[in-house]
């Protein structure tokens, strides 16, 4: 038998150990996007899960302040864009509040459903949202996927100590 590890004492819950927990996890990089009644909306996500391949679901968090929320709260579909390893200015474009994210150097165009569909990432889908689960100061947002395309160039980009890298071979 080998001896335990000595570990440190246990930090009680807190918004502050949960961000730093989560900043040790490298996460994939997407934008959401969705069309609202002053245009598109759009931010970065690092919330993106798959939940069900039968019908194709997948799910994403957003907080209640954020600015996207009015539209996404109303949306019925939204776009995810996954995003690739040379699109680091456009994921921190995307998470900047106050930002022009939808006028230059940002390539997009209308897609399906009148979704904003960014251009150059690596894959996007549109879905159909299916409901808003409230979850403390943020809303899980649930969305059946009905289109989109995986053929984009590049590695993905990930998030990772509270910054956007790329993977290492």
């Amino acid at each position: 038998m080998t001896a335990a590890p000595e570990l440190a004492t246990p930090t009680l819950a807190s918004p502050d150990l949960l961000r730093s927990v989560f900043r040790r996890h490298a996460a994939g990089v997407a934008v959401i996007t969705a069309r609202g009644p002053e245009g598109p909306v759009g931010f970065t996500a690092t919330s993106l899960t798959s939940v069900s391949a039968e019908p194709p679901m997948l799910s994403f968090g957003i907080g209640l302040g954020a600015s996207a929320w009015p539209a996404i709260a109303r949306a019925d579909h939204v776009g995810v864009h996954i995003l690739g390893e040379h699109q680091q200015e456009l994921a921190a474009l995307f998470a900047r509040s106050g930002a022009d994210r939808f006028g230059a150097p940002t390539v997009w165009h209308d897609g399906p459903e009148g979704v904003p569909v960014l251009d150059g990432v690596q894959a996007w889908l549109v879905a159909r949202v299916v409901t808003r689960v409230p979850a403390g100061d943020h809303r899980i947002v649930l969305a059946e996927v009905l289109l989109g395309d995986a053929s984009g160039p590049g590695r993905p980009l990930l998030y990772h100590q509270g910054r956007f890298t790329a993977l290492r071979d």
